[in-house]
């Protein structure tokens, strides 16, 4: 008698919540209210299925044991100084064009509808503050955002394992709480790694890195004949 295999157990939307929100709060600038509520994010997070406790608990680790000068300095240099690891969503599929002011426009709009209001200077599209939307405010609507912005989310998640950051356990986490990269998903992180995002400066970098993201980093354009569909997270384990 043939046994039927499973796989993991879909994650449910409560559990998805949690892990949006931990997320969101750990890919803010650090500070020192990160550190001290550390106790809460590890009772959180523990009973959270291991695609999404595993990943969130190794980066909670890494708060714990680093200092918060040293997570800061790593903050700036991987976020605000790479542009392929950019946590700003609209970017990547717009770049520096008329049509991302737009695109920030709408996320406002969601944004509004469910009584989220932002604080001064804080945009729209930050990967933090799409998660907390999607944790407390509008499911549904958040999830299609993220939808949206699947492309530039895996490449954020390739690159910052390209680069052994504890980040890519955050990255992880969040995108295993998506649905499995369609195909079109994944040639469009391949255009975007060759190309960049629209701009006037398409392809280069101006902190000296040769390419957008590596193409040994790409996720394949198709399983291999009889393959099953591979959950978002299984792109390639740090």
């Amino acid at each position: 008698m043939r046994r039927r295999q499973t796989g993991p157990a879909p994650v449910q939307p409560a559990e998805a919540a949690t892990a949006r929100q931990a997320a969101s709060l750990l890919l803010a600038y650090p500070e020192q209210d990160l550190l001290d509520r550390l106790p809460l994010l590890r009772a959180v997070v523990a009973p959270l299925p291991v695609a999404l406790a595993g990943p969130l608990g190794r980066f909670l680790d890494h708060v714990e044991t680093t200092p918060l000068e040293q997570q800061q300095a790593e903050y700036v240099e991987v976020f605000d100084l790479r542009r392929r690891c950019c946590l700003y969503l609209t970017y990547y599929a717009h770049g520096d064009t008329r049509k991302r002011g737009m695109a920030l426009l709408k996320f406002k709009h969601l944004y509004s509808r469910a009584g989220m209001v932002l604080d001064d200077g804080e945009l729209p599209d930050h990967l933090a503050v799409v998660l907390e939307f999607t944790a407390l405010g509008d499911a549904r609507r958040g999830e299609r955002l993220l939808g949206e912005h699947r492309a530039g989310l895996e490449l954020i998640r390739l690159s910052l394992q390209e680069r052994r950051s504890p980040y890519a356990h955050v990255l992880r986490a969040v995108c295993a709480t998506l649905p499995a990269v369609r195909a079109e998903d994944r040639e469009a992180v391949l255009r975007l790694a060759a190309q960049g995002p629209p701009s006037e400066d398409v392809g280069l970098d101006p902190y000296g890195e040769t390419s957008f993201a590596p193409p040994e980093f790409m996720p394949p354009l198709s399983p291999p004949p009889g393959a099953k569909t591979l959950p978002v997270t299984s792109g390639a384990t740090p």
